[in-house]
C-alpha cells in the first residue's frame, strides 16, 4: 500500500510527489542557462522517470497530466534534435516566442494535476475516536413474505444487502483493511461508476475512492460484550457504504451500524452470485407525483429497516448463522438515514416501535409522516434561503407533533452532502460540501450522533443539548421543550 503524505493539504504518495517536483523542474529547466540546462534537465527526467515506476500499477489519472508534461518536453526535445542532426547543426536552442507556449503548456499540465490531486483525493478516513478495533462483513438477506416491488415476478421476493461495522477484538497492524464501495476493487468501480451516473458527473470524480481502505478489518472477531444497533439507509440513489467514515466510528464506540442497500434505488448493487442490480426511481419534476414516489420509496425502505433488525435478531439468538450470537443488543436499537433514507428511517420508526431512537441526517418527511414516540435527531444544512426554510419548517413539525424529545441541529457551515463521506474526496466547494472542512464535516456528524445515541440507547448523561449546541444552531421540539 502506497504511503500518504499531506503536504500544504495535498494528498500524494511519495512517488507522487517525485513525480510533481521533477515535472516541475524539467519544464523550467528549457529557462536555464545554456551550461545549466541539459544536466539539470537529464536528471530531473530520470528522477521523474523513477517517480513514475513508483506509481505502477494503476497510476492516477491526476499524475497521468503531469507525466503528459514530460512527454512534451521530451517530444519537443527529440523533434529539436532530429531538425539539428538533417540540418548538420548542434546545440541548437529553439527561440523563446517558439519555447513560451509550449512550457506554458506543460506548467498548466504540470499545475492542473496537482490540483486535481488536491481537489480529488483518495479518501484518508479519520482516526478513529473510540477505543474499540473495527471490524466488517457483507451480508446478503431476502425477505420471503415480501415481493419485490420493482419487478413484474410476482415470485421475486424482496432482497436487501446490509453492510456490518461493528467492534472487534484484538487486530494485528498489518491486517488487510476493507476496500473501500464495496467488498473489492471490481465491485468498488461498478459501484462508483453507477454513483457517477447516477448523478451525471465523470466517473474521474470517483477514482479516488476506488483506491481507498478504510479502518475496518473484514471477517475481524467481534469484540466481548454486547452491540446496542444502529441501522443505515443512505440518500435518494445512495449505497450502503457512503457513510462508512461515519459507521466505523460509531462501531469504535461500541455500536454496531447496518449500512443498508436497497435494491433498484441505490445506485448499484452488488449480489452475491455477482448480479449488479441498477436503480430504477428518479424525480419526475411534478411536485405532486414526486411526493406520492417518495412516499411508495421511503415505505420500501421503511419495510427493509424492520426486516433488517429482524435478521439481526435472528443472528443474535443463533437462529441465523454467523459470529455474532450473543452480541447484538436488538433491543436497543435506533435508525437512521441520509436524505431520503432519512425520511425513511422516521417512517420506520413511526410504525415500529422496537426502534428506540432515530437519527435523520438532512432529511425530509413524507407528507404523511405519523407522529414519533422516540427520540429524535434531525441534523440540517445551514438555512440559505426560503426553500430551506420551508424544509426546516416540515421537519419542525414533525418534531412538535412527536411524544418525544426532539432535537434540530442547523449546522453553520455545512451543506446537504457534508453529513456524509464525501467531503473527503469532492472537492471542497462550499455549495457541494460546506466550508467545515474535509475531517471536521465527519467529525461533526459523528460526535453529535453519538452523543445522541449515548444518552437513548446507552443511557449515559451526557447533557446532550449541551453536547449538541456546540456544533450549530440548537432547537429542542416535542416534550423536551417543555423540560
Amino acid at each position: 500500500m502506497a504511503v500518504t503524505i499531506m503536504i500544504s493539504g495535498l494528498h500524494l504518495t511519495i512517488a507522487e510527489l517525485v513525480v510533481v517536483l521533477a515535472s516541475a523542474v524539467l519544464v523550467l529547466a528549457r529557462w536555464l542557462p545554456p551550461a545549466a540546462r541539459r544536466r539539470t534537465a537529464a536528471g530531473a527526467a530520470a528522477v521523474a522517470i523513477a517517480g513514475a515506476a513508483g506509481t505502477l500499477p494503476g497510476t492516477r489519472w491526476q499524475i497521468l497530466l503531469v507525466l503528459g508534461a514530460d512527454l512534451l518536453v521530451g517530444a519537443a526535445a527529440a523533434g529539436v534534435w532530429l531538425l539539428d542532426r538533417r540540418a548538420g547543426r548542434s546545440g541548437r536552442r529553439t527561440r523563446w516566442w517558439l519555447a513560451l507556449p509550449g512550457s506554458l503548456l506543460c506548467a498548466a499540465l504540470v499545475v492542473g494535476g496537482t490540483v486535481a490531486a488536491w481537489a480529488l483525493p483518495v479518501p484518508s478516513f479519520p482516526r478513529l475516536s473510540g477505543p474499540s478495533a473495527v471490524g466488517t462483513t457483507v451480508l446478503q438477506w431476502t425477505d420471503p413474505a415480501r415481493d419485490e416491488p420493482a419487478t413484474p415476478d410476482p415470485a421475486d421476493r424482496r432482497t436487501v444487502v446490509v453492510q456490518l461495522w461493528y467492534p472487534a477484538g484484538k487486530v494485528a497492524r498489518e491486517a488487510p483493511r476493507a476496500q473501500y464501495l464495496g467488498r473489492t476493487r471490481r465491485e468498488a468501480d461498478t459501484v462508483a461508476a453507477a454513483v457517477a451516473g447516477y448523478l451525471g458527473a465523470p466517473g474521474l470524480l470517483f477514482d479516488g475512492p476506488t483506491r481507498s481502505r478504510s479502518h475496518a478489518v473484514p471477517g475481524a472477531a467481534p469484540a466481548a460484550g454486547r452491540f446496542p444497533v444502529v441501522l443505515f439507509s443512505p440518500g435518494l440513489g445512495g449505497v450502503r457504504t457512503q457513510n462508512t467514515a461515519w459507521a466505523e466510528d460509531l462501531a469504535s464506540r461500541g455500536y454496531l451500524v447496518a449500512g443498508v442497500d436497497h435494491p433498484y434505488d441505490s445506485a448499484a448493487v452488488v449480489l452475491a452470485d455477482g448480479r449488479t442490480v441498477g436503480t430504477r426511481i428518479a424525480a419526475g419534476g411534478d411536485p405532486d407525483e414526486d411526493d406520492r414516489r417518495r412516499i411508495s420509496w421511503a415505505t420500501v425502505r421503511a419495510a427493509d429497516l424492520s426486516f433488517v433488525l429482524t435478521q439481526l435478531g435472528r443472528l443474535d439468538s443463533g437462529a441465523a448463522a454467523g459470529t455474532f450470537t450473543g452480541r447484538l443488543d436488538t433491543g436497543h436499537a435506533a435508525v437512521t438515514g441520509h436524505s431520503l433514507g432519512g425520511a425513511a428511517a422516521m417512517r420506520a420508526a413511526a410504525r415500529d416501535q422496537r426502534f428506540l431512537a432515530v437519527i435523520n441526517l438532512d432529511g425530509g418527511v413524507t407528507s404523511d409522516q405519523l407522529p414519533l414516540r422516540q427520540p429524535v435527531l434531525v441534523l440540517t444544512h445551514q438555512v440559505r434561503d426560503q426553500a430551506d426554510a420551508g424544509y426546516v419548517a416540515r421537519v419542525t413539525r414533525v418534531l412538535d407533533g412527536g411524544r418525544g424529545p426532539g432535537y434540530r441541529l442547523s449546522v453553520p457551515g455545512s451543506a446537504h452532502l457534508s453529513f456524509t463521506d464525501a467531503p473527503l474526496y469532492l472537492p471542497p466547494v462550499p455549495a457541494l460540501v460546506g466550508s467545515l472542512g474535509r475531517s471536521e464535516s465527519v467529525r461533526m456528524t459523528t460526535a453529535t450522533s453519538a452523543a445522541f445515541l449515548d444518552a437513548t440507547l446507552s443511557g449515559h448523561a451526557t447533557g446532550l443539548p449541551a453536547t449538541l449546541a456546540e456544533y450549530g444552531d440548537l432547537s429542542v421540539r416535542g416534550s423536551a421543550a417543555a423540560r
